[in-house]
């Protein structure tokens, strides 16, 4: 189904990220002063960026595997940790291509009411002490989720919460709700991340709220060729972060919406403005090459990042 590819776009956010923490990263140290902006404004800035990137990635992941836990309340696209295994002819499992379920789960899936169609649903991901999933990622404690009704169908919704669940080793929390906007043949989905926090084995945390819209805007007349999908992001946030003694409080507007094409996983295009004490940064994901660059623009200085 064409409500399915949206999924797939978020799950690829997640596969082939690295840790917490590390998302992004300035090319070369710069200690100095940043066109009239402090040093410390500007480290915090840098923070306030990286931080903000990463915690989509991480909440991205959880939404990837609640919407595609089957296809009575989810949308059983086989995303996340359940992405398909290759097929019989190798291809690999990073394209989502055609393939068999995964086999030997590390995780388990328990739904109540277990009966098909009956709503309120809530459906719980165990995956005990830690199950490695296929993305290389380590997961751990339980995703829980509330379905009012089957999310391909408009309205619907999903809610989660955890309980002990961490991501690699960074524990999750907060509460995730995934709303079906869709109107017509263009895919639209809200999605809230409310009292968010990640803390990491060091203490460094980050803290956030987050409302974003995903609407469709290219691939609707080819519902059978996910590689031509494309959809715009728009949407704001707030955080906290604390990262190697470096404390940032920071808002981010989307100002021109950020693009993602299916078959990319990471952000193409599109706009960020990072406020953080009154001052700002601009990150800019580029001209809408799949690549794992971008940059950053604090002042009169940019700085050039890699996406993890």
């Amino acid at each position: 189904m064409k409500n399915s590819k949206i999924l797939l776009l978020i799950a690829i956010t997640a596969i082939g990220s690295a840790a917490i923490f590390t998302a992004c990263q300035k090319s070369a140290a710069d200690t100095s002063s940043s066109g009239g902006i402090s040093t410390q404004d500007a480290a915090a800035l840098q923070t306030s960026a990286a931080t903000d990137d990463e915690s989509d990635n991480v909440y991205n992941d959880v939404l990837s595997n609640v919407l595609g836990v089957n296809d009575d309340a989810g949308i059983g696209a086989g995303v996340g940790v359940f992405l398909a295994a290759p097929a019989s002819t190798g291809t690999p499992v990073s394209q989502f291509g055609e393939g068999a379920d995964s086999a030997g789960r590390c995780f388990t899936v328990t739904v109540s009411p277990d009966r098909a169609g009956a709503f309120p649903k809530t459906i719980t991901i165990d995956f005990g002490t830690g199950c490695t999933g296929r993305d290389g990622h380590v997961r751990r404690g339980k995703i829980i989720t509330v379905y009012t009704g089957h999310m391909i169908e408009s309205g619907s919704t999903a809610t989660t919460t955890f309980d002990g669940f961490y991501f690699d080793s960074v524990k999750v929390e907060g509460t995730v709700v995934a709303k079906n906007k869709t109107t017509g043949n263009a895919l639209a989905f809200s999605i809230t991340v409310t009292n968010g926090k990640l803390t990491a084995p060091s203490g460094d945390y980050i803290e956030v709220n987050r409302s974003h819209t995903w609407a469709q805007t290219s691939g609707m007349d080819t519902p059978h060729t996910p590689a031509d999908d494309i959809f715009s992001i728009t949407g704001n946030s707030s955080g906290t972060a604390q990262v190697a003694g470096v404390t940032a409080q920071w808002i981010t507007n989307i100002t021109q919406p950020v693009v993602r094409k299916l078959l990319c996983r990471w952000r193409v295009a599109g706009v960020v403005t990072v406020t953080h004490n009154d001052k700002s940064a601009v990150l800019d994901y580029g001209n809408g090459d799949c690549d794992n660059t971008a940059t950053v623009t604090i002042g009169s200085k940019t700085y050039n990042i890699t996406l993890r």
